[in-house]
């Protein structure tokens, strides 16, 4: 495989733009908080090391199999980070809403039947059978995540999620690149890889542009300390603790009747 310039910059931007971010998340103490996403930036520092090393000293069947081995893991990890974000959004006391894990159970099923649905209809332009396995493996990944992070974006908002929050900060990119990548990853079904790899080897390089603007993003929001949560108006916690005495009465005169 060869690399034109344009391949080396952004292959060399994308891992010092994740370097750059593992360090702030290190530094500014927020792997505790973001196990799974700081996980996932890791993988993909040593993704990248391994398959420059691979793609120099290997062969192209090396290559294939060790980029997909370390596909799955990313996916994996990407739906580790699904969890994580709505964890934080969903169960900030550490316990589910019913009907949102409800629904949330929901979203990932129906999400993977589209995902799945829409790869089998894909029917790229390929002079291999791995080029294929790609192409459609890239769009079913892309499929899956767009469609979780949209549903997830829009529970968000119904519950009020705060967007200033470097959680809020996480989702948004994520999701702004999921959906993008999904469309990306259309083209590249659409056109394929026949003779002219022109168009599909652009897609490659807008794609990277688009992660590589989300990498600064997020380096620039997780470095800064989240804004403080706003405190409750005094009329308000006045009226919260009167509700909260009024039911510590009524279960006290419940649990006196039923004995």
């Amino acid at each position: 495989m060869h690399l034109t310039g344009i391949d080396l910059v952004l292959w060399a931007a994308s891992f010092i733009g994740h370097l750059t971010l593992l360090l702030v998340l290190i530094i500014r103490h927020r792997v505790k908080l973001f196990p799974f996403f700081t996980a996932l930036i890791a993988a993909n520092i040593v993704r990248t090391i391994a398959l420059y090393a691979i793609l120099h000293y290997g062969t192209k069947s090396d290559y294939f199999y060790t980029y997909w081995s370390l596909a799955i893991v990313d996916v994996i990890l990407q739906l580790c980070v699904v969890y994580e974000m709505s964890a934080h959004i969903f169960r900030p006391l550490g316990v589910w809403a019913k009907d949102v894990r409800r629904i949330f159970i929901w979203l990932i099923g129906g999400s993977v039947v589209v995902a799945a649905a829409l790869t089998w209809l894909a029917t790229p332009k390929t002079r291999l059978w791995m080029q294929s396995v790609v192409i459609k493996g890239s769009f079913f990944s892309a499929a899956l995540m767009s469609e979780l992070f949209v549903g997830m974006m829009a529970l968000s908002v119904a519950v009020g999620l705060p967007w200033k929050t470097h959680v809020g900060k996480i989702v948004q990119a994520l999701g702004f690149y999921s959906m993008v990548d999904v469309f990306i990853e259309a083209g590249h079904s659409y056109f394929g890889v026949g003779h002219d790899i022109r168009i599909y080897a652009e897609l490659s390089h807008l794609r990277i542009a688009i992660y590589l603007v989300c990498l600064i993003y997020w380096n620039t929001a997780l470095w800064k300390e989240a804004p403080a949560p706003r405190r409750l108006p005094e009329d308000m916690r006045v009226r919260l603790f009167s509700l909260y005495q009024s039911v510590e009465y009524d279960l006290r005169k419940l649990r006196l009747w039923r004995r």
